[in-house]
């Protein structure tokens, strides 16, 4: 997916509330990022956390977005550098291609996990559906709209150079985890409760999507030395502090906010669990020693993704599409893919058979 901002990330994160979280057993919530909606790509709609003003990076992932779009939206052909890209379809199709010849149609439950490298470009559209509701079951161009969440995990400065590579995921063929009655969990990648996944993760990373039913409780486990974040998309949850009852859980009645706008909510109280709400991407405290958190339903149930990673500590810069670790090497890429050479050979030529015809991306 397409980003437009030219900046010098800051690869550290605050951690003031360190002594004051010192009580804690697991981890808290540092504060709590609302995304409002935008136009993105060609006709799409996103809510951007990462990769935004409020927050530019969370060492090691770089972009956050759940995204919607229809038969006539997409995010053209468009390339990248020096990261990876994972694509999580929740609703309707989307279809994948690049010019290393991977191709791919991912539904309901799926994801494409793109390993830019050395650089890539590809394009994804939605699939246009065939409906059949109507006139007396002749079939009608209709569309259902794709909605997903795609994630931009950053590679290493040994790993920027890769080859590009590209694992298709089906939902059937992604582990479960049942730690309790009424939870259930895709291990996308890492391992939790137990179960493994097979996913091929050059930065260390752990991706998890819980469903909760209502009054159910659960502990996560997140290694020490890993940075991440929460992100709901329904239903509500309280997470972090010690495991005791959400009464008096911070965030529990935030003031009304101006929905159109993205907005940071700080967490007060990091011993009490904090309540997680829709379209919110909720910080994890790090370096506190802890290597746990405590996730609880109260009267409604939720669905959330829970991302951590292995910290790279290495310098970000981001020219939109493109992600280095000096202004230099972006310079480089610039030219690189201007003049089709050190990895964009192939751009010179191609155009994908699923983008719009006559699209063509220009810096």
């Amino acid at each position: 997916m397409l980003a437009s901002r030219i900046s010098h990330f800051s690869t550290s994160f605050s951690t003031a509330r360190a002594a004051a979280a010192a009580s804690v057993s697991g981890r808290h919530i540092l504060k709590s990022i609302y995304a409002a909606e935008r136009p993105e790509g060609m006709g799409a709609i996103v809510r951007r956390s990462l990769n935004s003003r409020e927050m530019r990076n969370h060492d090691p992932f770089l972009l956050l977005d759940e995204f919607w779009v229809n038969s006539k939206g997409g995010f053209p052909d468009h390339p990248h550098r020096g990261f990876e890209t994972v694509t999580y379809l929740l609703q309707g199709q989307l279809k994948h291609e690049d010019f290393a010849g991977h191709k791919g149609t991912i539904g309901p439950g799926d994801l494409q996990w793109m390993t830019a490298g050395r650089g890539i470009v590809h394009c994804e559209m939605p699939v246009l559906e065939e409906d059949t509701s109507s006139n007396g079951g002749e079939k009608e161009s209709g569309s259902t709209i794709a909605h997903g969440i795609q994630l931009w995990v950053n590679l290493s400065h040994k790993d920027k150079n890769c080859d590009p590579q590209y694992q298709d995921l089906r939902d059937l063929t992604v582990p479960r985890a049942h730690p309790a009655d009424g939870i259930e969990v895709k291990v996308i990648s890492g391992e939790a409760h137990g179960v493994k996944s097979k996913v091929y993760t050059r930065t260390p990373t752990t991706y998890l999507d819980y469903k909760m039913e209502a009054n159910k409780s659960v502990e996560i486990a997140v290694p020490k030395a890993y940075s991440g974040f929460v992100y709901v998309l329904s239903g509500e949850a309280y997470f972090g502090g010690d495991g005791a009852a959400v009464t008096g859980a911070q965030g529990q009645d935030r003031p009304e906010r101006d929905g159109s706008k993205n907005y940071v909510t700080v967490n007060e109280g990091p011993t009490k669990p904090f309540k997680g709400l829709p379209h919110h991407a909720l910080i994890l405290s790090q370096d506190d020693g802890t290597d746990t958190l405590q996730v609880q339903t109260k009267d409604t149930p939720a669905h959330f993704i829970v991302l951590t990673g292995q910290p790279l500590k290495e310098p970000i810069f981001q020219d939109r599409l493109f992600v280095l670790n000096s202004m230099k090497e972006v310079n480089e890429t610039l030219e690189d893919f201007r003049q089709h050479k050190n990895g964009f050979e192939n751009a010179k030529d191609w155009k994908s058979t699923i983008g719009p015809k006559g699209y063509r991306f220009k810096f």
